[in-house]
């Protein structure tokens, strides 16, 4: 990758990143709680010593979070170099590299790839590539686990719109449109909302499903049709057929 994106990334902390609120040791807690809820359900049938490669894997929260749950094979690679310096100085297995580099070289190596808030990140022609791509470096039935902004959701606009180098934006049926072309099926999405941590947490449960349930009613009589996820981001998971 050769273009506007690569200055960006070179400095995607300082310029980018670094800029937001420094993460603390509580928030990083607070998202591994989320993470139990929303992410660790999805993988539990994998051994804990399967092979996981997370792409985009930035400061390495997810793969500190993996390595607390079990996982001993998990690595990760980053273009950026901010990033993966963040993530090393933790002691986490992150590279610089490039995803293209990585997987055309893996050989159905790996039994789950992660990509969080990493695919919107290509143009529509270089996910043409990226996607088989990915199906190539994952074992028969492997597992690709995905977080990306939803084009559907009722405030997805800060986040689509948020990053300079975001380019494509799915929603469920565009994401399954793209990757049932290259052979993945068992599809399964889930929001990104509120979880029950807490009695904020369930008190924002309960408000978010009564906010999308009037949500529902008001697209339903608009159009005739429904939905079911409702958040900024969505997390997908499917396997290689």
């Amino acid at each position: 990758m050769s273009d506007f994106r690569t200055e960006l990334y070179e400095r995607y902390v300082s310029t980018f990143k670094g800029a937001e609120r420094p993460v603390s040791s509580a928030d990083r807690e607070s998202y591994f709680r989320w993470c139990r809820h929303k992410f660790l359900p999805l993988f539990d049938d994998l051994p804990r010593d399967a092979r996981i490669l997370e792409l985009g894997c930035g400061a390495g929260d997810m793969l500190e979070y993996l390595g607390r749950n079990g996982f001993s094979a998990v690595e990760g690679i980053d273009l950026a170099p901010e990033q993966v310096q963040l993530a090393t100085e933790r002691g986490l297995n992150a590279r610089v590299a490039d995803v293209f580099d990585v997987l055309g070289s893996a050989s159905g190596g790996y039994q789950a790839i992660v990509a969080l808030d990493f695919l919107e990140h290509f143009t529509k022609d270089e996910l043409m590539t990226l996607v088989p791509t990915l199906r190539d470096a994952l074992a028969p039935g492997g597992v690709l686990i995905m977080q990306t902004p939803n084009g559907q959701g009722l405030f997805s606009n800060q986040v689509v719109y948020g990053d300079l180098t975001h380019l494509t934006i799915f929603i469920p049926e565009s994401f399954q449109q793209l990757f049932r072309l290259w052979g993945f099926d068992d599809f399964r999405f889930v929001e990104t909302g509120p979880v029950p941590d807490g009695l904020k947490g369930r008190l924002r449960v309960v408000l978010w499903r009564l906010i999308t349930r009037m949500a529902s009613v008001a697209r339903m009589i608009e159009s005739g049709k429904s939905q079911a996820i409702w958040t900024e981001n969505m997390i997908c998971r499917c396997t290689r057929g």
